[in-house]
C-alpha cells in the first residue's frame, strides 16, 4: 500500500514513512496510490463488531504491511481503553430520521481523540522501529492540540509544538493544553489566526533541511492517518442505520468532512455530504458558488471552524479534478499568491456530486442549541449547533437517515450553551483538572523565524 503526494513531486511512500512524514516534502498532501474497496458484506458486518475491531480492519486496509494485525490490534485497544462510552462513537436520535454521531468521548472531550488516540500509538511504533527522535509540530484552532498532546505527551522521543490563535480559543480549550504536565510538550500562543499558525507549519515543512534536521512531522489532518482513522465512524455509523444516510459535518480545516469521501471511495453508500460552516463559510461559497477565495476570519462562537483556509480541500480538489497534478500545483500556486481560485466546470460538477454546504451564523447556532435542549433534554455544543441548523434546514430526513457529527462536549463551551440555554454544563472530571492545574505557554507574535527559533533552542542536540 503506497501513498503518493496530491503535487505529484515526491516519492511513493509506505503508511508507516507516511504517517511519520505527515507532510510530503513538495508541499502536498498524501493520498493512497489506488483506494482499497470493501465488499457490501464487509461493510454491513462493522454495524455489529466492536468499534475497535471495525477500526483494525479499515485502518489495516489503508496501512499494508506497514503493521501487523497484531499490533494494530493492540494499539487500536489501548487507545480506546479510556472513553468515557464502551461504544467509542454512538449514535442517538435526536428527533425523526435525524441523528447525533457523538464523537467527544475521549480524554480531551472531542472528536480528534478518536484518531489521535490511534495516531499517537502507531507513530510511537514506527518512530521506535525507525529509531531516532521527531519534532511534532500542530497549529489548531482549538481541539487537534490538546488531543495530540494527550496522544504524544511523554513520550521520550518526541517534542511537541503546538501553535494556537492566542485569544482566539475558549478557556477551556486553552487550558486543557496549557495545563498538560508533560516537558516534552511546549505550548504557543501566536498573535494571529488560525490561518497565521497553520501558513507557519507549512512554511516550516517547506524549509527541507531545516524540517530534515529537527525530523519535523505533522498530526493535523493533514497527515492522513488521521483521515483514515476518521474514516470509521462513517462505516460505523451506516452499518447501524442500513440504509446510505446524509452525513452533515460541522466544518473549519475540512479534514473530517473528506474522512467521509475517503469512506465513499472505499465503497461506502453516502446519499451526501453536507459541509456545515459557521460565518467563516469559504468552504460554503467555494461549494455553492464555485470560487475558492480567503478572507480574514472572523471569531464565533464555534471557534474551532474560524478558519478561512480549508488545507484538506486540496485532497478534495485532487480527486475531483481526476488527480490531475499538473492542474492542482498550478491552482495551488495560484490560490497561494492572490487567495483565490475560481474552480473549473468540471471540477465544481464532481465536488456537488459528492457534497452540498449550508452556512450558520452565531444566532442561528444558539438557537440550535437552544432547541435540542427544548426538544430532548441535551445539551450540545456550538460547533454541534452548527451541524444541527444545516440539517434543520435540510428537510432530508423526511427521506434517509441524516447523521450530525457531534464534534464536542459541551462543557467544553459552557458559555455559549449558558447563552442559549441558561444552563450550564457539568465538566466530567477529567475535565475539571484542567480547569484548576497551571498553565504553561509561550506567547510570540506570528513570525516562522520566532517559532523556527524556538525549535532549535528546545529540540535536543545533535539535530544539525
Amino acid at each position: 500500500m503506497l501513498y503518493l503526494s496530491t503535487r505529484g513531486q515526491a516519492p511513493p511512500q509506505s503508511f508507516a514513512d507516511m504517517l511519520l512524514a505527515g507532510l510530503a516534502p513538495d508541499g502536498g498532501l498524501y493520498l493512497p496510490q489506488a483506494w482499497p474497496r470493501f465488499t457490501a458484506a464487509e461493510m454491513a458486518g462493522f454495524g455489529s463488531q466492536a468499534y475497535a475491531e471495525a477500526a483494525r480492519v479499515i485502518i489495516g486496509r489503508l496501512a499494508g504491511d506497514s503493521f501487523s494485525n497484531e499490533d494494530l490490534a493492540a494499539d487500536i485497544a489501548a487507545a480506546y481503553a479510556g472513553f468515557d462510552d464502551p461504544r467509542i462513537a454512538p449514535l442517538t436520535e435526536i428527533g425523526p430520521n435525524l441523528y447525533l454521531l457523538e464523537l467527544f468521548h475521549g480524554p480531551t472531550l472531542a472528536f480528534k481523540d478518536v484518531a489521535l488516540q490511534v495516531l499517537g500509538r502507531l507513530f510511537e511504533r514506527a518512530l521506535k522501529k525507525r529509531g531516532g527522535r521527531a519534532t511534532m509540530l500542530a497549529a489548531t484552532s482549538g481541539d487537534t492540540g490538546s488531543a495530540a498532546i494527550a496522544a504524544l505527551g511523554g513520550l521520550d522521543n518526541v517534542e511537541v509544538f503546538v501553535l494556537h490563535p492566542h485569544g482566539r480559543v475558549s478557556e477551556v480549550q486553552r487550558r486543557q493544553m496549557t495545563t498538560a504536565p508533560f516537558d516534552n510538550v511546549h505550548n504557543v500562543a501566536l498573535e494571529g489566526s488560525f490561518d497565521d499558525a497553520q501558513a507557519i507549519v507549512k512554511a516550516l515543512f517547506a524549509e527541507t533541511e531545516f524540517a530534515r534536521a529537527v525530523n519535523l512531522t505533522a498530526v493535523n489532518s493533514i497527515n492522513f492517518a488521521r483521515i483514515a482513522a476518521q474514516s470509521v465512524y462513517y462505516f460505523t455509523a451506516a452499518a447501524q442505520l442500513g440504509a446510505p444516510p446524509v452525513f452533515v459535518v460541522p466544518t473549519g480545516n475540512f479534514g473530517d468532512v473528506f474522512a467521509g469521501e475517503a469512506a465513499m471511495r472505499m465503497g461506502l453508500g453516502v446519499e451526501k455530504l453536507v459541509v456545515a460552516t459557521n460565518a467563516n463559510d469559504i468552504m460554503a461559497r467555494v461549494l455553492n458558488d464555485g470560487v475558492y477565495a480567503s478572507g480574514r476570519a472572523q471569531p464565533t462562537l464555534s471557534p474551532s471552524m474560524d478558519i478561512q483556509v480549508a488545507s484538506n480541500f486540496e485532497r478534495a480538489l485532487f480527486e475531483a479534478s481526476c488527480r490531475n497534478v499538473a492542474w492542482l500545483r498550478q491552482a495551488m500556486a495560484r490560490f497561494a499568491a492572490s487567495k483565490s481560485l475560481k474552480l473549473p466546470d468540471g471540477v465544481r460538477t464532481a465536488l456537488r456530486a459528492r457534497y452540498a454546504a449550508r452556512r450558520c451564523d452565531d444566532e442561528q447556532t444558539l438557537a440550535a442549541i437552544a432547541r435540542v435542549h427544548a426538544e430532548t433534554g441535551r445539551l450540545i455544543d456550538p460547533h454541534t449547533a452548527v451541524g444541527v441548523a444545516a440539517a434543520y434546514n435540510l428537510n432530508e430526513h423526511q427521506k434517509v437517515p441524516v447523521v450530525v457529527l457531534s464534534t464536542a462536549h459541551p462543557a467544553k463551551f459552557p458559555d455559549a450553551v449558558r447563552r442559549a440555554t441558561g444552563q450550564i454544563p457539568a465538566p466530567p472530571p477529567r475535565l475539571r483538572v484542567a480547569l484548576q492545574a497551571p498553565e504553561k505557554m509561550i506567547v510570540l507574535s506570528a513570525d516562522k523565524g520566532l517559532v523556527r527559533g524556538l525549535i532549535e533552542a528546545t529540540v535536543p542536540r545533535p539535530w544539525t
